[in-house]
């Protein structure tokens, strides 16, 4: 074992971090008490079986379960061909654009410096993360509504639209609905994965993963090549919390998954938001519950921009100023619809026009993109 060599000073600084967070089963704890212990990666790497025994001492005498496993672990992995593979990945990284910060860089997120069990490295794909910004968390049901679906996509667009950043998993549902709604508007947004940064999943996101990376990116704390385990899903959610200012709720059954990222964040010390839903809905048990124990009900985008920015902005709906290009009949059955999908036999009944003039009124404001078909024959307005 020597020090690494080949490497400019800057290199060799970083596949020495690289190492350190590589070591399998040490987390971020073991690796700060270590750091505390020698000072630097490098010095971990270059210290003599004896001092890593009394690092050892150390650690236990401060309540930092180091075991001999774990000692012999990292002077295991000290040896020049797990060196060698290390090299390799990093190389990896570079060529493949993945940046890797620890929390050893001026990068690393503030907000997930202070949470318990923060991550002692990140992978991240796309733009830099901009950590003078504003952030929300927008989760919720894998098998969501058609309403939540556009709920996820009007706000996490008006509230990008304003300059917040929007933070979801890249999950089924109402994560990849944000995520878009995010990305229509020119808004900036960021994906936390369960599985290795190269890794899409679910696979068909794909397209969504790489538009991500041009307007945000994506964040894991896994590297290359690590399957998205079952088990991953719930680590990832005190980063997706950690990250943010606040988290809202879209849609969420009483034992959600989602609620999971709700309870971390309010360890973390984040405001909670909540759509609200019908109370017969299995969809909306868990977000009902939340309001009823004191998460701020969102009605419209300006229940967080207040709290996030200190301002509203305009309450009215963007598509209204198109009312003076409406007829008539235009504005008669723009007037019934909602993000609830509506059947074109219920509009006939309420709006009391004949099937003719109902099917040319509705190809008008599809023409003008003030509503769309969700599905065959039902119609809801467009926000975004």
């Amino acid at each position: 074992m020597g020090r690494l060599e080949g490497s400019d000073h800057i290199v060799k600084e970083k596949l020495y971090k690289y190492w350190i967070a590589s070591i399998p089963n040490i987390r971020a704890n073991k690796i700060e008490a270590m750091l505390k212990f020698f000072g630097s990666p490098e010095d971990v790497f270059l210290a003599s079986n004896k001092s890593m025994d009394h690092m050892k001492k150390f650690c236990v005498d401060n309540n930092i379960p180091m075991t001999t496993e774990n000692i012999d672990l990292i002077i295991t992995c000290k040896n020049m061909e797990n060196m060698e593979k290390l090299k390799k990945e990093y190389d990896y990284l570079r060529n493949h654009e993945i940046n890797f910060i620890t929390k050893l860089d001026d990068s690393y997120p503030d907000k997930l410096r202070h949470i318990y069990d923060s991550p002692f490295s990140l992978y991240i794909k796309g733009k830099p993360y901009p950590c003078d910004k504003k952030f929300i968390s927008i989760v919720g049901a894998r098998d969501c509504s058609i309403y939540g679906k556009e709920m996820a996509k009007y706000l996490a667009g008006a509230i990008g639209r304003e300059g917040v950043v929007i933070i979801s998993g890249l999950a089924r549902g109402i994560d990849s609905y944000a995520h878009t709604g995010a990305l229509s508007v020119g808004g900036s947004t960021y994906g936390i994965m369960g599985c290795g940064i190269d890794i899409c999943y679910p696979k068909e996101n794909i397209n969504l993963y790489m538009d991500m990376q041009k307007e945000g990116g994506i964040i894991s704390e896994y590297g290359p090549g690590i399957k998205p385990l079952a088990y991953h899903f719930p680590m990832r959610n005190r980063i997706i919390s950690g990250l943010s200012d606040g988290v809202l709720i879209i849609e969420a059954r009483e034992k959600s998954g989602s609620l999971i990222t709700v309870d971390m964040g309010l360890d973390q010390g984040k405001n909670i938001y909540a759509v609200p839903g019908r109370i017969s809905d299995k969809l909306s048990y868990g977000c009902n519950n939340l309001i009823k124990m004191g998460a701020k009900m969102v009605t419209s985008p300006q229940d967080i921009l207040e709290d996030l920015l200190g301002y509203s902005t305009s309450t009215e709906d963007p598509q209204l100023k198109l009312r003076g290009m409406l007829s008539e009949g235009e504005q008669v059955i723009y007037n019934q619809l909602t993000l609830s999908p509506i059947h074109i036999d219920d509009l006939l009944s309420k709006t009391g026009l004949d099937f003719g003039k109902m099917m040319e009124n509705l190809l008008s404001l599809e023409l003008k993109d003030m509503i769309k078909q969700p599905m065959k024959n039902y119609y809801i307005k467009n926000h975004i």
